[in-house]
């Protein structure tokens, strides 16, 4: 299961990526394109050109998680640059997997501890 507590960051793979890479593929990818380090305490975000699969590559203490969503209809709102990699927050993530753009102008705004009086 995909644990979205306690994630250094979330990074998002902008355009198509070939799906048919599996754990060392993909890490290849975020070691040799993006220049980050696979084996952090971050997670990886990858879709395929049809915008209806996709991956997320995770490390985790001994090993990869390798998470795969298919969706059975519609299109994950994606950025197309290709060359792009773009930190996300757990939020947009989130948003993303439900179908949303990351982009979500009428969501309440965050608040933060330091904010509060």
């Amino acid at each position: 299961m995909l644990n979205l507590t306690n994630l250094g960051q979330v990074y998002l793979a902008c355009g198509a990526t070939d799906l048919r890479k599996s754990i060392d593929g993909l890490a290849t990818i975020v070691q040799t394109r993006f220049k980050l380090d696979p084996f952090s305490n971050c997670i990886f975000v990858f879709c395929n050109k049809k915008r209806d699969k996709i991956k997320i590559l995770e490390w985790e203490y001994s090993g990869f998680w390798l998470h795969y969503k298919r969706l059975e209809s519609g299109k994950f709102s994606w950025l197309s640059d290709e060359n792009e990699v773009r930190n996300i927050t757990i939020r947009e993530l989130r948003w993303l997997l439900d179908g949303l753009s990351t982009e979500q102008p009428k969501a309440h705004k965050e608040v933060l501890q330091r904010d509060i009086i």
